[in-house]
């Protein structure tokens, strides 16, 4: 049976031990942590560099149950150094998190697979995944291209991303995904988007970080979606709305976000 994660994405303006909070209070069994930025200078919570917040965030998951499902965002570009990592490998330890997204940003594919290669190895002696998420502005930008650079790196840490919009903007395909061995799913992101599919590069990207729609309220075939991934993966629910942020306040939005993703949920497995 899938367990529900909130993604930093959906609710980036609380730092964790908040989130955690509005977590359990919504009924998540689980969260995503944002320790690192997807851009320079974007938002993040350096848990890492910032002990007595990492001190709240631990007693917070603690006392509510709540558990940490995944690390964001390691964006590998030409300078990254994965012996940079260690502090960061270590927190997730600490934090007791399962997976780490990856994305990459270094157009030498073959330097990003072997940079992954070595990350892979580090974050797996943490007991943590690193999982590749693709998407359509980076170098990896399809999940066939993802599936090329897990396969070589192949590693038994090294996993898939799947997240809802990117898959359908990515134009990847169902079959593709179903031939996906289970050991290189660890978990999925959730969420919607229109039918009509962004024309630029900045409109996917603003789409993507900043408007998506909650689960079953766009155009995307998300039931088929679920119905190709293995039912007992965490789902992570990420639907940053930053237009409704202005008025709807974090709580609000985070549950219906949950309310939405469980209604998806059930319409794939009343059709399985």
């Amino acid at each position: 049976m899938a367990s529900f994660s909130l993604a930093a994405l959906t609710v980036l303006e609380l730092a964790p031990p908040e989130m955690i909070a509005l977590a359990a209070r919504c009924g998540y069994e689980k969260v995503g942590l944002r320790l690192l930025p997807a851009t320079p200078g974007g938002i993040a919570y350096r848990l890492m560099d910032d002990a007595p917040l990492l001190r709240e965030t631990l007693a917070r998951l603690q006392a509510t149950g709540v558990s940490v499902a995944d690390l964001e965002v390691v964006a590998f570009r030409p300078e990254t150094d994965v012996a940079s990592f260690t502090p960061f490998f270590e927190t997730g330890a600490r934090l007791g998190a399962r997976h780490i997204l990856v994305a990459a940003y270094d157009p030498d594919l073959t330097r990003f697979s072997d940079r992954y290669h070595r990350f892979c190895e580090a974050a797996a002696a943490f007991g943590l995944t690193s999982d590749l998420e693709f998407m359509p502005w980076t170098s990896v930008p399809d999940l066939k291209t993802a599936m090329r650079i897990v396969a070589d790196v192949d590693h038994p840490s090294a996993g898939i991303l799947v997240d809802a919009l990117h898959f359908d903007r990515s134009q990847s395909s169902l079959a593709d995904l179903r031939t996906i061995p289970a050991h290189r799913l660890h978990y999925w992101q959730l969420c919607d988007g229109p039918t009509e599919r962004p024309t630029t590069t900045e409109q996917l990207i603003h789409a993507a970080r900043e408007e998506r729609m909650f689960p079953g309220e766009g155009g995307i075939d998300l039931v088929e979606l679920t119905r190709a991934i293995p039912d007992d993966l965490t789902i992570s629910i990420e639907v940053p709305t930053v237009q409704l942020a202005k008025t709807v306040d974090a709580e609000t939005r985070a549950r219906r976000a949950l309310a939405a993703g469980k209604a998806v949920v059930e319409r794939a497995r009343a059709k399985s």
